[in-house]
């Protein structure tokens, strides 16, 4: 199965996967509202970021470089633009994870603290229960306590062993691309009819 998906892609002499991008012009590859922001502060287009997201999750751990195609050969000033562009938009996105992660973690400890915290008032509280003669609130407000406490622990352990790993992962994936060799084609050159691996922006 992995051999068939990277049959979609054109490979570099040296091995690696081509993940190709075409567009008009330049300005395509940015979102519309941010058109007249400095091009390392641009948000880059939602499909674009989509695609080479998508691609390089597909291809896992592969080496590869984006290769971009416009109606004109940019000039050196516009191909700079574009790779400072990429290289920072996807590192502001790996920023933000490692942020979000680092919110979660924290949600996380705080929920183990307060777990902990409950859970030893709750035996307190039982050990008093069960030296007296309790009533049924006491039971009730003894019970409940253990259950909180319980609960506290279960969801600082689920946040974090279920999203802990996802984050990790975005911030590899997005720094992967950040990373990666951007290359530019001659629209003179055209793909080769083997590669279907490749996006159009409009």
């Amino acid at each position: 199965m992995k051999k068939k998906i990277l049959d979609r892609y054109e490979h570099t002499t040296d091995g690696r996967v081509i993940i190709d991008v075409s567009a008009r012009r330049v300005e395509d590859l940015y979102e519309n509202f941010d058109k007249i922001a400095p091009y390392h502060k641009k948000d880059l287009d939602e499909d674009l970021v989509y695609y080479l997201t998508d691609c390089v999750t597909e291809i896992g751990r592969e080496d590869f470089v984006v290769r971009f195609m416009f109606e004109h050969f940019p000039t050196e000033e516009f191909m700079l633009r574009v790779r400072t562009s990429v290289h920072k938009f996807f590192m502001y996105q790996r920023e933000r994870e490692h942020a979000a992660m680092n919110k979660m973690l924290r949600t996380s400890v705080i929920l183990l603290l307060i777990g902990i915290v409950i859970l030893g008032l709750s035996l307190w509280v039982n050990l008093f229960v069960e030296e007296g003669n309790p009533s049924f609130l006491d039971k009730f407000f003894a019970e409940g306590l253990t259950i909180v406490a319980w609960v506290s622990l279960w969801e600082s352990l689920a946040t974090l062993l279920l999203n802990w790993l996802p984050h990790l992962f975005q911030m590899r994936l997005f720094r992967k691309i950040a990373e990666a060799p951007v290359q530019f084609q001659q629209p003179s050159e055209p793909l080769s009819d083997q590669h279907d691996g490749s996006a159009s922006i409009n």
